[in-house]
């Protein structure tokens, strides 16, 4: 079928389906929180989220208590065997397996201990999600700070990647964490904070499990506010402008979140950013009640034909012009903007994979960036599904932070095939891609595949020789390891 013919198609099926505006703003802006469930198939063999990588272990052990954890620990230590930490599992590089270890999963431990409101401090153990922090939070009037678009990650891995958001007045996920309890390789406990073995709290946040095992954190909220939603059509080329004056400069926006059309005749040229403005609508009953996702296959569906059509991504992307207009004014609360359906993106191809990757860019590089970015996807012919944009404040609380500037992070969705020919083809885009991000001053998020090089890896995080210095302090039978550790450390 033609492309222009099967769109025409397309477009006279769905005219009249409701649920159409629903997907096409989703799959927009929440493709880059790509979900699926936990990949660990058998007993002997772990996986994650990309389903590129995959090890055989020594044994997956389900952690329900402190005990559980202390137990593992200590039969790793009789045995001489590694232990990896594993939450939800969306990391998409090892981040939470390595061959032969022992695998803690961390899903049971999931627990919310206690909830300060006066405070607005909420006690949680690390298997938790951010969606039973807000089923638990939102009738106290309390919402979420910092966390990725998708509400579906664990406490303990978004720790362990120092994971940032839309809000623009909120830095990465270290900014709201207060505390936190961690299990050494010995199975002694710390307090840690800013104030207690405090050398261990930018270690941690952002370390990726390779320092011990977060048992619970003591996380800052703040208020459910209720927003207006609004989305205007921006030039790419103005964003950093814009960034700056209609949304930095202005007390009202509270999160934003830019998106980048992935449309052939379109490629990262024309650009959409929804706001969600503050307002003094008080939160009603109607407004509070925390929204469920619907028609899940359906719009599992329809997201899937750009996966594999140019004229799908054509028809989303001029569809949501229609969709934005419909979208503009509606009034939802915070923890609503920040629980978005994303069950629909689950894939399930065996012989392919959505896979996700992230650059860092000061506000001045973001144009550059992006035109080197398109002449990449073209050449490379990537199958590109979505860019996000969020604007990242500088934080180097963090010892690897990708903050270290004022940046725009761009989120890429892409699909690819499975095969060896394939991923290395991927890589080597990847590398181009990593070395346009750091020719513009900028850096890439570690959470992803693991195709960058030492070299590319030690440029971005110049702190990286000390991190696995104070690593072999803390640990130094190196007991907690991973495939990001074995690929990167000296």
């Amino acid at each position: 079928m033609h492309d222009n013919e099967g769109a025409r198609r397309l477009r006279r099926t769905l005219r009249r389906a409701t649920w159409i505006p629903a997907v096409l703003l989703y799959a927009a802006a929440f493709g880059a929180s790509v979900a699926v469930r936990l990949a660990m198939p058998t007993e002997a063999e772990a996986t994650d989220v990309g389903r590129l990588m995959k090890a055989k272990v020594s044994k997956i052990v389900r952690i329900n208590t402190t005990e559980d954890v202390a137990r593992a620990l200590e039969e790793a230590r009789r045995r001489g065997l590694k232990v990896s930490v594993a939450g939800t599992n969306h990391s998409q590089g090892g981040q939470s397996f390595y061959e032969g270890a022992i695998v803690l999963d961390m899903k049971s431990y999931n627990k919310v201990l206690d909830l300060d409101v006066d405070r607005r401090v909420i006690r949680v153990q690390s298997g938790a999600t951010w969606a039973d922090v807000q089923e638990y939070a939102n009738p106290h009037g309390l919402a979420v700070r910092t966390m990725q678009s998708s509400n579906v990650f664990s406490i303990g891995g978004s720790l362990s990647a120092n994971v940032h958001g839309r809000d623009t007045r909120e830095g990465p996920l270290i900014d709201s964490v207060e505390s936190f309890r961690l299990m050494l390789a010995d199975g002694s406990i710390r307090n840690v904070s800013r104030s207690e073995n405090a050398e261990l709290f930018p270690l941690v946040i952002g370390g990726f499990g390779l320092f011990g095992v977060i048992l619970d954190a003591d996380i800052r909220l703040t208020d459910n506010e209720v927003y207006r939603e609004r989305t205007v059509h921006v030039d790419y080329r103005a964003f950093p402008d814009y960034v700056r004056t209609e949304i930095l400069a202005k007390g009202d926006v509270a999160l934003t979140l830019g998106r980048l059309s992935a449309a052939p005749d379109s490629l990262l040229s024309e650009m959409y950013v929804t706001r969600y403005e503050k307002t003094n609508v008080p939160v009603s009953a109607a407004l509070a009640r925390l929204a469920e996702e619907r028609n899940v296959e359906v719009n599992r569906f329809v997201f899937g034909l750009s996966r594999k059509f140019d004229w799908g991504k054509s028809f989303f992307w001029d569809a949501q012009r229609s969709v934005y207009a419909k979208q503009n004014g509606m009034l939802l609360t915070r923890n609503n903007a920040m629980r978005p359906p994303i069950e629909f993106l689950e894939y399930r191809d065996a012989q392919k994979t959505d896979l996700l990757q992230e650059y860092f860019v000061p506000l001045d590089r973001f144009v550059p960036f992006v035109d080197g970015m398109r002449e990449i996807v073209r050449s490379e012919e990537l199958n590109l599904m979505n860019v996000t944009v969020r604007y990242v404040p500088q934080n180097e609380e963090a010892m690897l932070s990708y903050a270290r500037q004022e940046s725009l992070a761009l989120v890429l969705l892409i699909n690819s095939k499975r095969s060896a020919r394939d991923v290395a083809k991927l890589e080597a885009s990847t590398r181009r891609l990593v070395d346009l991000a750091l020719e513009q001053g900028g850096s890439y998020y570690l959470t992803y595949q693991l195709f960058p090089t030492r070299e590319q890896f030690a440029k971005a995080y110049p702190q990286a020789e000390a991190f696995f210095q104070w690593k072999r302090k803390w640990d130094p039978e190196l007991r907690f390891m991973n495939e990001f550790y074995a690929r990167y450390a000296p």
